[in-house]
This record gives structure tokens, C-alpha cells and sequence, in this order.
């Protein structure tokens, strides 16, 4: 007993005499302390209390903004199969328009007593959205994995491609091809991983001595549509090359191209970033960078493992190189 009540106080950073009011059900406790107790109970494996028990499974929870963009379902798959050959069961929370937000998949994992939580994307990547519901996680100190670059004061372990790396080995591929209206199609203006893509871009040109000009970036959600008008505004600015943020982009692209009558790549090149299934099927087949999402996914798992046993600090980032991928939408300037 003495051993459950100092492993438990240690993980919380807490007083054994503190756990011991828990485990009892005394007073003198404030919520979150009392939750976070317990969370650690669950997480390091230690049966509840008879009074305190609720029904609990080894769930861990897998949130998912979306699941049109192809990465996305490819990373669930990995994470969640992974997380079965460890025994636990993954918990699919997929957000849509409209309906049940992040902060309201936070209460519903917190009341189901998980084991941790796995986002696939989400708030943490846009500086400008809601991230009142990460301190709920992070005063219960359940273990927490993000996949994709965070804003800077949320310090959870992170699982990151390097966005820098990708957008300079896209720029520089196109750039050797002769282009210099190179366009970028990024996502919206807060969101972290954009940032970094057009900042390494903007310092990679300005030392190929062909400054990034402002009509030369263009804004957008991660879909096909939203792409096509995206890549139009950049036709229409002259571009002759567009490095997208995404495959769904890169694909609305090519699109925009051919309704403008330009033939890819003979007038304009495309490049898409993620390299999710059917790339290399599409016509023309898609140049793009590849996300290493296979030992990105055993990452992630390892990371959660270690902070459920207690053995991993919450806040580093890493990040993981990517590969660009040569097919046939990217050709010489015209």
C-alpha cells in the first residue's frame, strides 16, 4: 500500500497524505487533484478503490479533425493498430462541422476514465483557436501525444514531420526546374505548420535571390476545393509552379490548371505534401512530399507507453525528416 500511495503521489506531485484522502474519500480535496489521483491510478495500473470504481477499459482516446484527407485515416490505422498489439483499445473521436468539438471530446475521454490520448491533428495546431480544454488534460496529468506541430506555450509531447525541411525540398526541386513564380498554397494564416513551411520557403528563396512575393501565397482549408480556387488566384498572378500543403490541395490544383486550359506539367507544375494513398495514380501522378507516417505512428506509441509507466517527460517535440517524392506533375518552366 505504501509503495501504490508514493508511485501515485510522485506521478501526480502531490503528498502521500493527499492520495491517502482520495483513496479515502475524505475531504479536504480540490476536483482536479482528486481526478488527477485517480487518473494515475488507472494510467500506472492499480485497481480504484471498491467505492471509487467505475466501469474502466485500457482505452485511449484518438482524436481526428477530419477524416476526408487521406493522411489522416492512414495515421489512425498505424496508431490504432499499434495501440490493439499493446493491449489497449483505441476510442475514434472524429470532429465535423457543426457537431461535437474537441473540448467536448476531451469531457467525454475524461469521463471514461482513458489510459491517454492521442490527437491526430487539432486546436493545438492554430494559434488562434480554443486551447482551454488541453489544461484539462494537463491537470488530470493524463498522458498526451500530439502529431503535428504545436503552438509554442503547449508543452505535450509532440510527433511532428519537419515542415521546414518539406517546404525547402519542394521550393528547391521546382526552383532547379527553372521556376521562379513559384506560388505556395498553404492552410489558414494561424496554423502552425503553414508557418514554418512558408517561412523556410521565404528564407530559401531570398538566398536563391528570388524573393517570395505576397501575391505568390495563398490561403485555404485542407480540401480539393478549396485548393482549385486557391491555385486559380495563383494562375492568375502568374505562378508557373505551386508547392501545396497537402495532397487534397495539390489534386484541386491540377484541376484549376486544366480548367484554365494548362496542361500539368508542361505549363505548371504541382507538388502536395502528405504523399496519402492514390498519389501515384492520379494523372498525372502526383509529385509530392512524403510524411514518414509508419515510424512517426510507432513513435507516437512509444511516447504514450513511456508516459503511462511514468518513464517520458510531456513536452519535447520531434521531428522527423521528410522525402520528396518524384512523379510526373512536375516538369521544367515552360
Amino acid at each position: 500500500m505504501s509503495k501504490r500511495l508514493a508511485e501515485v503521489a510522485r506521478k501526480v506531485g502531490v503528498s502521500e497524505a493527499t492520495v491517502s484522502r482520495v483513496l479515502n474519500d475524505k475531504p479536504g480535496v480540490s476536483d482536479a487533484t482528486r481526478q488527477a489521483v485517480l487518473t494515475a491510478l488507472d494510467v500506472l495500473g492499480y485497481e480504484r478503490p471498491t467505492k471509487l470504481r467505475g466501469e474502466r477499459a485500457r482505452l485511449v482516446g484518438l482524436v481526428l479533425p477530419e477524416l476526408q484527407n487521406p493522411i489522416f485515416p492512414a495515421f489512425a490505422e498505424i496508431v490504432g493498430g499499434a495501440l490493439t498489439q499493446n493491449g489497449y483499445t483505441p476510442l475514434l473521436c472524429t470532429q465535423n462541422a457543426g457537431g461535437v468539438t474537441e473540448s467536448d471530446y476531451v469531457d467525454l475521454l475524461l469521463a471514461q476514465q482513458v489510459s491517454g490520448v492521442i490527437f491526430l491533428g487539432g486546436n493545438y495546431t492554430q494559434a488562434d483557436a480554443a486551447h482551454e480544454h488541453y489544461e484539462r488534460l494537463r491537470q488530470v496529468n493524463l498522458p498526451t501525444v500530439l502529431v503535428n506541430a504545436r503552438v509554442p506555450d503547449l508543452q505535450f509531447a509532440t510527433v511532428s514531420t519537419d515542415d521546414a525541411a518539406a517546404a525547402e525540398q519542394a521550393v528547391l526541386h521546382v526552383h532547379q526546374l527553372g521556376h521562379r513564380r513559384i506560388g505556395l498554397l498553404l492552410g489558414p494564416a494561424d496554423h502552425i505548420p503553414s508557418r514554418r513551411k512558408l517561412e523556410a520557403a521565404r528564407r530559401l528563396l531570398e538566398r536563391l535571390g528570388t524573393p517570395l512575393s505576397d501575391d505568390l501565397v495563398v490561403r485555404g482549408l485542407y480540401s480539393l476545393e478549396s485548393g482549385q480556387a486557391g491555385a486559380a488566384r495563383l494562375l492568375a498572378a502568374g505562378a508557373t509552379a505551386i508547392v501545396c500543403a497537402s495532397d487534397p490541395m495539390a489534386l484541386g490544383a491540377v484541376r484549376a490548371a486544366r480548367r484554365a486550359g494548362l496542361h500539368v506539367p508542361g505549363d505548371v507544375s504541382v507538388v502536395g505534401f502528405d504523399d496519402s494513398a492514390l498519389m501515384s495514380c492520379t494523372e498525372p501522378p502526383l509529385t509530392t512530399v512524403r510524411q514518414p507516417i509508419e515510424s512517426m505512428g510507432r513513435t507516437v506509441i512509444e511516447l504514450l507507453l513511456a508516459q503511462i509507466a511514468g518513464t517520458a517527460p510531456a513536452g519535447d517535440e520531434l521531428l522527423f525528416e521528410p522525402e520528396l517524392v518524384l512523379r510526373a506533375s512536375t516538369g521544367p518552366r515552360p
